[in-house]
């Protein structure tokens, strides 16, 4: 009975903090209609600020909490509301949780490049020289009890705030419709700034109070937040009495678990993991009230021409050629990884693009490809890859099922807990047999990976890898653009313009939401297979939620209507490290880059590739300029086949002469008197414009 109280306490400590920054969340998502995913990683940033005061500067504890909750804390939230959130608000509700997980993945970057990950930080508890309590046969110790007594505050404060408060009816009142917040002669921008703020602080108290308890590690610290999400989820992002609620229970659970979990090399990571199998269980089983602020703003996405989607795969397979021929083994391992991390970026197309399910699960799926080919493929026997494409397949459909009950963030909640779950349980499990068949995973370590046999050639080499990759790629945009000029890719249109509009036409929702799910995550293990072969080996850590937050983001950054966005994706994640190369230093400014062009959506919601298409259309038209790129880059290519130049002479060259012959063509092409165009040819003699709307408005409103 004792060990049970203990254990007990340990737990209620633990759901203090939970509710404490649940209770953020709901907040900012009652008054914003914005699910914050870096709420944690304010938290996390907190602690870090807190640790740097009080340890490393040795600060008195109680100056570095007023510097961090007043100072840093309310700076951090305006930033956030005023640079990030405020540009997207006018944007749909995927846009606006794309830019939190870029805050999120910008976050964790900028905590390692500060703090080196490498240096343990201890942080003790608050008053740990005091004698603890004694409570029956049960000890409470004075930071558990603070823990509590702050949480009973906050839960009090927060009631008031929302209930009793004109500060509080404004800030419920501005999610729903802001145009009538402002009839009322309320501020809405005031209001935002408020719940950005507070829910900061609440992120702030959170992270200070529990990082005591646990390794102070940036992506730890951020990933905590799940277990909040679920006692979110358990208040259904808006209540908070519930959200405390669910706090006790994940708390609880968390601390029985560790308790009473037993001895056995297949559970420990369920421990891990239980948090986020519990918010994928409270997802399923309760029912969600309508999202808020559903205002969308869907970006088109056009048809792609079956003959230009050609040319691109035929270029994308040069590409890659060249790639091949022009870089050594070393920048080949480094480089070479485009095309295979490409096919994962492009498995967001029809998933996210087409059919509007936002999935943060993808590279687990590619996990899946890489773990099948490893085991069956080790001699490389090709049917291994289809087995690869057809397990991860199989897995995406298995998520798809329950995700019938999930849109928007909650479809965003459920796969990042599946992700969570694998990262943690699934992918940490020893070889076990099931139904006589022996099944291994990573097996608790690394997973060898050898390439396959193709017409009797035994691919292996780094630039054989990097070819195949690059075909695969080609073949794979060429497939999803049909796909989307196909029968199914327009019911995936109608699916993501309405899900109920879809249904009561006659689709059948469950049929396509596995079909695009299975779909998608197949092409995404196809990446995840020919990027172990060029890795050589593989672990579970390259496939968990914060290795693939990156990539999810360049995918968006490049446009996921666009079928070229896989080859974007590639060449954004990967081509900034050359600059690591050049000079060391930038190593840390690398990782942050995905977050910050995340964090630039705002400009650009239709995507950079489609930005990339209308830019360097004048020079493909060009009959003069095209055949001078195409012999420059020939002639570069057989001088560096003859060693007379290096790879990376090469590649700079390429790019110059690029940009210098774009630049001839358009202006080549430019129009020569646009005023004499008139007003009813605009977007027919030259292209359309942004501001011509306002224009004309204007002039039929007689302003």
């Amino acid at each position: 009975m004792e060990q049970f109280l203990t254990f007990g306490i340990v737990g209620l400590s633990t759901a203090a903090v939970y509710a404490v920054i649940g209770s953020g969340l709901v907040l900012t998502y009652v008054t914003t209609g914005v699910f914050n995913f870096a709420h944690g990683a304010a938290g996390m940033l907190a602690a870090f600020c807190y640790w740097q005061l009080t340890v490393g500067w040795g600060w008195p504890v109680p100056v570095a909490l007023a510097v961090v909750l007043l100072v840093l804390a309310p700076a951090f939230g305006l930033a956030v509301e005023r640079v990030l959130m405020r540009p997207v608000q006018r944007l749909g509700e995927a846009e606006r949780l794309v830019m939190t997980v870029a805050l999120l993945s910008g976050a964790i970057a900028a905590a390692r490049w500060i703090w080196d990950p490498d240096v343990p930080r201890p942080l003790s508890v608050f008053f740990a020289d005091k004698q603890p309590f004694h409570l029956g046969p049960a000890t409470l110790t004075w930071h558990q009890a603070i823990t509590m007594a702050v949480a009973v505050a906050v839960a009090a404060g927060l009631w008031f705030l929302l209930n009793r408060t004109r500060t509080g009816a404004e800030m419920r009142a501005t999610v729903d419709d802001r145009a009538l917040v402002r009839l009322t002669g309320a501020d809405p921008v005031r209001a935002s700034r408020v719940a950005w703020i507070l829910g900061t602080q609440l992120a702030t108290i959170g992270g200070i109070l529990i990082a005591p308890t646990v390794a102070l590690d940036a992506s730890q610290l951020s990933l905590l937040i799940v277990s909040a999400y679920t006692a979110a989820v358990f208040g259904r992002l808006r209540s908070l009495p519930l959200t405390f609620a669910g706090a006790v229970v994940v708390g609880c659970m968390e601390s029985y678990l560790a308790g009473y979990l037993p001895q056995n090399p297949y559970l420990p990571g369920l421990r891990l993991a239980a948090p986020a199998l519990l918010l994928f269980l409270a997802l399923l089983l309760f029912r969600h009230p309508g999202l808020r602020h559903r205002d969308r703003r869907l970006v088109q996405v056009p048809a792609p021409g079956l003959r230009g989607t050609a040319v691109f795969a035929a270029a994308t397979v040069v590409a890659g050629v060249v790639l091949a021929t022009v870089l050594d083994e070393a920048d080949l391992v480094s480089y070479g990884p485009v095309f295979s991390l490409g096919i994962v970026a492009l498995s967001y197309v029809p998933l996210a693009g087409y059919a509007g399910q936002i999935s943060l699960c993808q590279l687990s799926m590619a996990g899946i490809g890489a773990v099948v080919w490893g085991h069956l493929g080790a001699h490389g026997e090709l049917w291994a890859l289809a087995a690869a494409i057809a397990a991860s397949g199989a897995a995406g459909a298995l998520i798809a099922v329950p995700a019938l009950r999930f849109s928007g963030v909650y479809l965003a909640l459920g796969t990042a807990a599946v992700t969570v779950v694998l990262d943690r349980w699934i992918f940490t499990l020893p070889a076990f047999h099931l139904f006589g068949l022996r099944i291994s995973l990573f097996d608790q370590g690394s997973v060898d990976m050898s390439g396959p046999d193709l017409f009797g050639l035994h691919l292996d080499s780094a630039a054989d890898l990097t070819v195949l990759a690059a075909v695969c790629l080609g073949l794979a945009s060429l497939s999803v653009a049909r796909l989307r000029r196909s029968g199914f890719g327009r019911r995936l249109i109608a699916l993501r313009d309405s899900e109920a509009a879809y249904a009561t036409l006659g689709g059948n929702l469950l049929v396509t939401k596995v079909a695009v799910f299975a779909l998608s995550s197949g092409i995404a293990g196809l990446g995840g297979a020919l990027y172990g072969m060029q890795q050589r080996a593989v672990t579970a850590e390259q496939f968990n939620l914060v290795a693939g937050l990156p990539i999810f983001l360049v995918a968006v950054i490049g446009g996921l209507g666009a079928v070229g966005d896989g080859l974007f994706a590639g060449t954004a994640y990967l081509g900034p490290n050359a600059l690591t190369g050049v000079a060391s230093w930038t190593q840390n400014i690398v990782t942050v880059l995905p977050a910050l062009a995340g964090m630039g959506l705002g400009h650009s919601p239709e995507g950079i590739v489609a930005r990339f298409r209308r830019q360097w259309e004048p020079l493909g038209r060009d009959l003069a300029a095209l055949p001078v790129l195409l012999g420059a880059l020939a002639l570069g290519w057989v001088l560096r086949l003859t060693g007379a130049i290096g790879g990376r002479t090469f590649l700079i060259g390429a790019l110059a002469a690029g940009f210098a012959l774009r630049a001839w063509a358009a202006a080549r092409q430019a129009p020569e008197a646009e005023a004499d165009v008139p007003v009813e040819w605009w977007g027919v003699r030259r292209p359309w414009r942004p501001e011509d709307g306002e224009v004309l408005t204007r002039a039929t409103a007689g302003r």
